[in-house]
């Protein structure tokens, strides 16, 4: 099994191109969309959503990351072993989460001209060198027959949580589709810091009091913050985006702070 993962869209050829470059190699590959839609050379956004679905693949899964704006360029072309799943894309921090949680992963430098297409051009590896290489793996190529070992990869630079003056501090990491703000911030750590008391969340000019259990239990247009099925904290608005609503710019809601305050009334019960 292949899944893929690109900023491409669906208006051009070039994902039929990597499909097509993987079944040249091994006909019986069953090749997954991850998704086509992450906004241009968002490496983060792509590096969060790979991270949230390659989970539920089974093991030895080949998963294609390609948003690569530094495409031609010195960056190195990767294969990350991990938890049973092979993950092949640019050198450029879109695998940080998966290696952050990973840290006994491989990582090796793909080099073996083997393995690409007979030419490989100097604006699109997907297709002539991530594709291929995908593809020599799931018909069981070792993946150390592909490259040296490198210990030296590109991390992008993630922030942890933290607290400060009596709050806890994240960063929205996705934006998705309904306009949702997904954050880094995990549900049993912010359980963990309200410790039963209510707690305000506040992102840009959007302020929410208290965390539901589903979107629905907040009246229409109205924002909400609550679990979701990353298991982590994100702000929604019922029937709306709460990306429009929050007041940052589009280019800044990636990165920008999420902070978790008790509410005043529950301020004397930490």
């Amino acid at each position: 099994m292949v899944t893929l993962l690109t900023d491409f869209g669906l208006e051009d050829p070039y994902t039929a191109m990597m499909k097509g470059a993987v079944l040249s190699i091994n006909p019986a590959a069953r090749i997954i969309d991850i998704s086509h839609h992450i906004p241009a050379g968002a490496v983060m956004q792509a590096s969060w959503a790979l991270f949230e679905t390659y989970p539920y693949f089974p093991e030895k899964t080949v998963h294609v990351a390609v948003v690569d704006p530094g495409v031609g360029t010195r960056r190195r072309p990767i294969l990350v072993k991990a938890r049973s799943h092979l993950f092949v894309g640019p050198d450029n921090g879109i695998f940080s989460p998966i290696l952050e949680d990973c840290r006994d992963a491989q990582i090796i430098h793909l080099k073996d001209p083997r393995y690409f297409l007979k030419h490989v051009s100097n604006t699109f590896h997907g297709r002539d060198l991530f594709a291929p290489a995908a593809a020599y793996l799931s018909l069981g190529t070792d993946p150390l027959a592909m490259g040296p070992m490198i210990d030296d990869p590109v991390r992008l630079p993630f922030p942890r949580p933290y607290t400060k003056k009596g709050s806890l501090w994240g960063q929205i990491v996705r934006v998705d589709h309904f306009g949702n703000l997904i954050t880094n911030l995990r549900a049993e750590d912010v359980k963990k810091f309200l410790a039963g008391r209510r707690g305000i969340i506040a992102v840009g000019n959007l302020r929410v009091e208290g965390i539901s259990k589903t979107y629905g239990e907040a009246p229409p247009r109205q924002a909400l913050a609550l679990f979701g099925s990353s298991g982590r904290l994100e702000i929604a608005v019922n029937k709306g985006r709460a990306a429009d609503r929050a007041g940052l710019e589009t280019a800044m809601l990636v990165g920008g702070e999420v902070m978790v305050s008790p509410s005043p009334g529950d301020a004397d019960h930490s």
